[in-house]
């Protein structure tokens, strides 16, 4: 499920649920961003690039 783009700086709707104020936003998306930042850097497993790289071309063959 796809979600549309929206501006990080816009106050996000209100559906009853909890509300998160831009600090804590901000905080979060920091934390977030420490946490995940060392997996970025890690190498793609050869057997998982190799896979990728196959449906790159099964879509390259579907689109010709």
């Amino acid at each position: 499920m796809t979600h549309p783009a929206r501006d990080a700086s816009a106050p996000a709707p209100n559906d009853g649920g909890p509300v998160l104020d831009a600090l804590i936003r901000e905080r979060l998306g920091r934390h977030l961003q420490a946490l995940y930042e060392p997996v970025l850097d890690e190498g793609l497993d050869p057997r998982l690039a190799e896979l990728m790289r196959q449906l790159d071309r099964d879509r390259q063959d579907g689109r010709d």
